[in-house]
């Protein structure tokens, strides 16, 4: 059973060292950091900061939002409550 594996493993090693050094590194590794995929990379990238930074910004301002509303009802509370007044 083990012999199989050894062999797939084997290949697989001689398969990637047979492959050029420019085919296994991405432009951006490879030294041209001016080309459209290290582009197309950082560009992803910014987007992916956009959306968490949305995420995280909804968050807080829900926390913020809370903390308003129990001031608000703690503020209530020590005022008593309120009678409302007769017109006559």
């Amino acid at each position: 059973m083990k012999k199989p594996v050894k062999t797939i493993l084997a290949l697989a090693g001689m398969a990637l060292l047979s492959c050029p050094a420019s085919a296994r590194a991405c432009a951006a590794c490879f030294g041209k950091s001016d080309s459209a995929m290290a582009q197309g990379m950082n560009a992803g990238i910014l987007a992916l900061l956009g959306v968490i930074g949305a995420v995280l910004l909804g968050a807080a301002s829900f926390f913020v939002f809370l903390a308003r509303q129990a001031a608000a009802s703690a503020r209530k509370e020590q005022d008593g409550p309120s009678t409302p007044q007769k017109s006559a």
